[in-house]
């Protein structure tokens, strides 16, 4: 797929494949990106029932974005709120589903023309699970890539890291029900996805990953922007494992333990072999992790309750 810079001032967008069962949630600050995003999602082979773009930014270009879909015959609604955080722009998203699945990525990341059929096809064949897929880089200095061809169920949490992509997963409405909204707790800022993924997994939802659900994550951050990134990470996965250990899950504790050794080789390794990027990592994590436990640790924020609005 491509991942040139392009306009949807540029797209033919004459009407696809229609899956009324199914509604595409993207949370956004409104950056330009946005539009990339959205070109391909209006490109892929199979449009939704309703695009959901939850906008918290303050400029008007998203507006302008939707308004061109709708005119293409794309249903498309824009959600303005004046909350911050992935977590609560997902669950605004979320709170307005009529459908029975949900497709959710993010406005840094570019589907692929089948992604959202495929996604569709996944969660029909396994409405009780949650569907997940592969996520390439597009453009340089993208650590987080998950690109194995190799298709697997995962029914238990693990030491490393769960395989669900918050920029890329699809569930049931029964799921999002079951398992809950997600945790708008600013301490776990960008680790909602992984919390979240953990809270299914314990609850017996299992998660499939589907390599053919695939989308490309653009790195878009300069050294400066991306040290701050992980940092951020780090501390938000603390907090996601603070909140976990305060209610005596020793999984968690281990878990974070593993999570800080980890950290240090990295710190180490990327330092010995001339890896900035994995270097910057593994110092973010490995002196951001025990304060955002901490912090986490001294938490009682709970995940909002389902508020899905009536099918």
């Amino acid at each position: 797929m491509n991942s040139q810079p392009a306009a949807l001032s540029q797209g033919n967008f004459s009407p696809r494949l229609f899956l009324e069962d199914i509604t595409i949630v993207i949370p956004t600050l409104g950056r330009p990106i946005l539009e990339q995003s959205l070109y391909w999602i209006a490109s892929g082979s199979a449009w939704p029932e309703r695009l959901i773009v939850v906008d918290q930014g303050s400029g008007s270009e998203t507006a302008g974005w939707i308004e061109q879909l709708q005119a293409s015959g794309f249903a498309a609604q824009h959600v303005h709120s004046n909350q911050r955080g992935r977590a609560s722009g997902v669950n605004r998203g979320l709170e307005l589903l009529r459908t029975p699945f949900v497709a959710i990525t993010d406005d840094d990341c570019f589907v692929e023309a089948g992604w959202l059929q495929n996604m569709f096809d996944c969660l029909r064949e396994h409405p009780e699970a949650i569907v997940t897929g592969q996520v390439e880089a597009a453009g340089e200095d993208v650590l987080f890539v998950v690109a194995s061809p190799v298709a697997a169920i995962y029914s238990r949490p693990r030491l490393k890291f769960d395989s669900m992509s918050g920029g890329n997963m699809g569930a049931s409405r029964a799921v999002i029900e079951k398992v809950g909204l997600f945790d708008e707790d600013p301490r776990l800022r960008t680790a909602e996805d992984a919390e979240w993924s953990y809270r299914a997994l314990r609850k017996g939802v299992p998660i499939i990953y589907a390599p053919e659900v695939r989308v490309r994550h653009l790195g878009w951050r300069d050294p400066s922007r991306r040290a701050e990134q992980y940092r951020d990470y780090a501390r938000s996965h603390g907090g996601f494992y603070g909140k976990y250990i305060r209610k005596g899950d020793m999984f968690i504790l281990i878990r974070a333990l593993v999570h800080h050794y980890r950290a240090a080789r990295w710190w180490v390794y990327g330092n010995a072999r001339g890896n900035a990027e994995l270097a910057m990592l593994g110092k973010a994590y490995f002196t951001g992790l025990l304060p955002g436990i901490v912090a986490g640790f001294r938490s009682n924020l709970r995940a909002p309750a389902v508020g899905i609005s009536p099918g």
